[in-house]
């Protein structure tokens, strides 16, 4: 809305802020393979999560005899919810097909999706975006652009930096 301008001044326009909504972003990321998959929902609860693993084990990787994931340590990156989303024997199924690894708690940098997700945020998601349906769609470019370059994590930190730098995680003998 335009303030009126004084004399000798340039006329000046307030700014309000309005937001169009929020959105969560799911970053499935298999680094040595290049590839990624980034699903877009309207929550991060427990439901969400595990209908997403139920995709990346039964579409994306349904030949897999075993997927590791790697995680953070959300109430919600748990083999339980697959559980409050599935019958028990489905869940039961779906829980078999993942090993389960986390990160350190204050430890996401060392989860590549993490890494991932900075790439998307500054390749992709520098700017308002006004709806749902449009994030969705620059994202699944940005990734199918990512994803048929085979675009891989260049991953820099050794086991001998890690036992440096987390060995308070590491057992002594």
């Amino acid at each position: 809305m335009p303030i009126p301008a004084k004399p000798g001044h340039p006329a000046r326009h307030d700014y309000e802020y309005q937001r169009n909504g929020t959105a969560n972003l799911f970053m499935i990321f298999a680094p040595l393979e290049g590839w990624r998959r980034v699903k877009v929902t309207d929550r991060h609860t427990a439901v969400d999560y595990a209908q997403v693993l139920k995709e990346l084990s039964d579409t994306h990787f349904p030949d897999a005899r075993k997927i590791v994931l790697v995680q953070d340590n959300l109430n919600t990156h748990k083999p339980a919810s697959l559980y409050q989303a599935f019958p028990a024997a489905e869940a039961r199924r779906l829980v078999e097909r993942f090993e389960w690894h986390y990160t350190p708690k204050h430890g996401s940098w060392l989860d590549m999706a993490e890494s991932e997700l900075s790439v998307l945020s500054s390749q992709c998601l520098d700017r308002r975006i006004a709806d749902k349906q449009t994030l969705i769609e620059e994202v699944d470019a940005w990734q199918h652009s990512r994803n048929k370059n085979h675009a891989k994590a260049d991953w820099q930190f050794t086991t001998a930096d890690a036992r440096v730098k987390l060995k308070r995680l590491y057992p002594t003998i």
